[in-house]
């Protein structure tokens, strides 16, 4: 049994948010969701111009501060082309393959707001029909989108409304498992989102001083590079990106505890504050996994390419099949809330 009060809150909080629809670039929707949260904390929040969303506790050092970051933006899609078939070809946002998206459901949002569902498919889905159907590429020339509408040509599609530059989202499936698990797209982010949503109620809550002035970014662009690369305050310090650990052949993450990145593509992360990390997981006797994620970039990392004098960092629970249909343990969700809790009422790195 889970010592964590808060984990079914936390594990509901994160149906919640997979469940909004929110690719890079349309992302209104669940920031008001994150927003609404807060004021009913009666925690202050202001958005940047990119529409990412900024909490902040004042703490006991204001002339030092800290700043964590998730982001709420996901995967997604965009269409591309209106076929002449009846059907729409699409354009990825973010870093994922066409063949993790095959047989998905997912919706189409229109400029004006209407919303239609549809499923990804191949263009050569029939194995009655198309002998390659196995073995055809899975591609932006092979892959379509198919309404639940009745459209058989460009101009009974436009007449619903859709155009070139719509939003597509994917349908989260999400689910929580008896076993204490949860899958679901787009866990990447939104359980690390769910995770300080649930911290700085807790902060909140317990009446909790911390000892630097805490910024809390959540960001809306993070799948496509540049999330967290602004509005960092020049006080702040310590900059801790708060994503999913990366699963795989030859990597240390596994679901039950949380991931500390060391490095991942842009190279090493700070080292003392990794060191801080893992002595606070240690003394609160918090389950931990040091990692190197070899195909991944973070908020942190972009606040550093961006030039920010930060020490930066990477934590999170780790994440199983990353950027295709996702899946962690409750144990992993509860291990980052309790190093997150902890490390936010450490002394900074000096």
């Amino acid at each position: 049994m889970l010592n964590n009060p808060n984990i079914a809150e936390t594990m509901k909080l994160i149906v919640d948010l997979v469940s909004i629809p929110s690719p890079s670039g349309n992302t209104n929707e669940v920031i008001s969701y994150v927003e609404n949260f807060l004021s009913k904390l009666e925690i202050e929040t202001k958005r940047n111009r990119k529409g990412g969303l900024i909490a902040t506790l004042k703490g006991q050092d204001s002339a030092s501060h800290r700043m964590l970051t998730a982001h709420v933006d996901t995967l997604g899609a965009m269409v591309k082309e209106i076929k002449a078939n009846g059907r729409l070809k699409m354009d990825l946002i973010g870093g994922f393959k066409y063949n993790s998206i095959e047989g998905e459901y997912c919706q189409i949002e229109t400029s004006r707001g209407k919303k239609y569902k549809g499923t990804i498919l191949m263009h050569q889905t029939s194995v009655h029909v198309y002998k390659n159907a196995g073995k055809a590429e899975r591609n932006q020339e092979n892959m379509e989108i198919r309404l639940d509408e009745k459209v058989h040509n460009a101009e009974d599609i436009r007449a619903l409304g859709i155009e070139v530059g719509d939003f597509v989202s994917f349908d989260p499936r999400v689910e929580l498992t008896p076993s204490g698990y949860i899958k679901s797209r787009h866990l990447d982010d939104k359980a690390s989102v769910a995770i300080l949503l649930q911290l700085i109620k807790q902060l909140k809550t317990e009446n909790i001083l911390l000892p630097h002035t805490t910024h809390f970014l959540i960001s809306n662009n993070e799948e496509i590079g540049y999330g967290g690369n602004s509005n960092i305050p020049p006080e702040t310090v310590e900059y801790l990106a708060v994503d999913m650990g990366a699963m795989g052949d030859g990597q240390s993450t596994d679901e039950y505890t949380v991931s500390i990145c060391v490095k991942d593509a842009s190279g090493p992360y700070h080292y003392d504050l990794r060191k801080k990390l893992v002595r606070i997981a240690e003394e609160n006797r918090i389950e931990y996994k040091l990692d190197v994620y070899p195909y991944y970039g973070s908020d942190a990392s972009a606040a550093i390419r961006s030039g920010h004098d930060i020490v930066h960092g990477l934590i999170g629970p780790g994440i199983d099949s990353s950027h295709a249909f996702e899946r962690t343990h409750q144990s992993s969700v509860e291990n980052t809330a309790k190093l997150l809790f902890h490390y936010v009422q450490s002394e900074l790195v000096r």
